[in-house]
Order: C-alpha cells, then structure tokens, then sequence
C-alpha cells in the first residue's frame, strides 16, 4: 500500500498565506491561471512546484519580497530578490531620495523605519519634537522605544492606550509572522516594551478577536494648545529589493485647521 505524501514545507506555507489573504483554493488558482487540482496538490505535497511556480503563486498572493525569498528556500531554491545594506555605498542614491521625502514633510515629523522600527533617518521637525538628536548614529535610535518612552512623546498624548494598544497587537502579528523564518527580533522588542515601559499585563497575549482600525487620531497636549495629529506611512513602489521595500516612512500631520495652526505655533514653519 503507498503511504499518503506528507505535507511540504513550502505547500504549508502557501496554505497558510491563502488562508490569510482570504482565498479558496478556486479562487487563488483562477488568478493565478493554474488548475485547482495542482494548487491542491502543491499544498498537500503531492506535487512540487517550479521555482516560476512560486514566485507566480507569491506575486498573485501579494506575498512581500522577504516573504516570497523564505517561500523559496523552502522549495528548495536559492533566494530570488538581494537584502542590500541601508548604509552601503550603493544605497546612497536610495537615502538621498529617502531624505528628500522627509524634508518635505517639514515642519510635520517624518521617519523612515526599517521593519525592525529603527529610525533609518527622520526630518529636523521630528527630533525636535521627540527629545533631540541621539549624539551618536549607533546604534539606530528605535522609534518604538522613543515613543513609548516616559519623558518625551509620551507624556504629551492624552488618548495614550488608544494610540499604543494597537500598536503592540500589531507587534504581535509580527512577531507570530516571523515564526516562519525562525526569527524573533519582533518578540524580543515586544517584550523589552512591555517589561520596560510598565504596560498592562493583559496586552502581552494577542487579542484574537481585536480589529485593526483604520485611522487611530494622536491627541497631544502642548502647554495650552491641543493637537491632533494622524499618522500616513510611505513605502518605496515596485522595490525590487528586500530592504527598499521594507523601508516605511511614517509622517505624522494635524487633523485640522487648528491642529495645524496650534502645531505651527509652537515648532514654527521650519
């Protein structure tokens, strides 16, 4: 009697982006112009795919760089897209572009992150606005550890948990997300955060049920003057590139008209 394949590694992890992204079997086949039969049959291992395979079932699940270079290599293939340098040579048309876009975000705070949430660069406003400048480059100041910080950005928002819960559940999804690639940088942060930052108990579990929300508004008090700020994120179009495309540049902008003002009032028009 021949035995039932086992599942492979790579099947198990096209099920589970599917399933993340919503999609039957049908569905997920019919956009990516292949038969439902073979689809189930790459999930359950009883068949393997080509390296074209994956990277067109990874390009129609919108599977990001990293992501897809994992799929890969649990196939059995070499990775497909470079992880370059952030402070290499060649990346230094990248940065100057990358700090073209945040300048023109002043007088309103701007910062590119890498996707472990350290400050790559940010813009005059935005130090001036969180406690200053660290002296020295290295290593890279975190955003998340600025933020949640005593003393600083912190202390001047009003609607606090609001803003921070979530924030930690999305550390959470993160951090389960890199399971895959036997990381734990994500988990490692979300744990110096909650022992660090006196943050309750019960936002160390991820909450299952909770939903993401659109738009979370930042209420800042400043002496006399309230400001609401909502937070935009930028990232590089059509990267090629697992660094580029994993670079995020948050901006935080006022609300309204009066935010705007209130904002102008205390950090000036430059």
């Amino acid at each position: 009697m021949q035995s039932a394949p086992t599942q492979s590694a790579v099947g198990a992890m096209l099920k589970e982006w599917r399933t993340a992204k919503g999609l039957s079997q049908l569905a997920l086949a019919c956009d990516a112009d292949i038969s439902p039969r073979h689809l189930s049959f790459l999930e359950t291992g009883r068949a393997q795919p080509s390296r074209e395979m994956v990277l067109t079932l990874a390009d129609t699940l919108d599977i990001p760089l990293r992501e897809q270079n994992a799929l890969l290599i649990a196939a059995g293939f070499p990775s497909a897209f470079a992880e370059s340098d952030y402070d290499s040579p060649e990346m230094s048309e990248i940065r100057h572009l990358v700090n073209l876009m945040l300048k023109t975000n002043d007088p309103f705070c701007a910062a590119a992150i890498d996707r472990h949430w350290n400050i790559l660069s940010a813009n005059q406003t935005y130090w001036a606005a969180t406690g200053g400048k660290p002296a020295s480059p290295e290593p890279k100041p975190n955003l998340l550890k600025r933020m949640f910080a005593p003393g600083g950005f912190r202390d001047l928002v009003t609607n606090w948990d609001d803003v921070a819960y979530p924030i930690i559940q999305r550390l959470h999804r993160e951090a389960i997300a890199e399971l895959s690639r036997n990381e734990t940088s994500t988990r490692d942060l979300l744990d110096e955060l909650m022992e660090t930052y006196d943050l309750p108990a019960k936002w160390k579990v991820l909450d299952i049920g909770a939903q993401q929300p659109p738009l979370v508004p930042v209420t800042l008090e400043v002496g006399s003057k309230t400001i609401q700020l909502v937070t935009t994120i930028t990232t590089l179009g059509t990267a090629q590139d697992v660094t580029l495309q994993e670079i995020r540049i948050e901006s935080f902008l006022p609300a309204d008209q009066e935010s705007r003002d209130n904002w102008l009032a205390i950090f000036g028009t430059a």
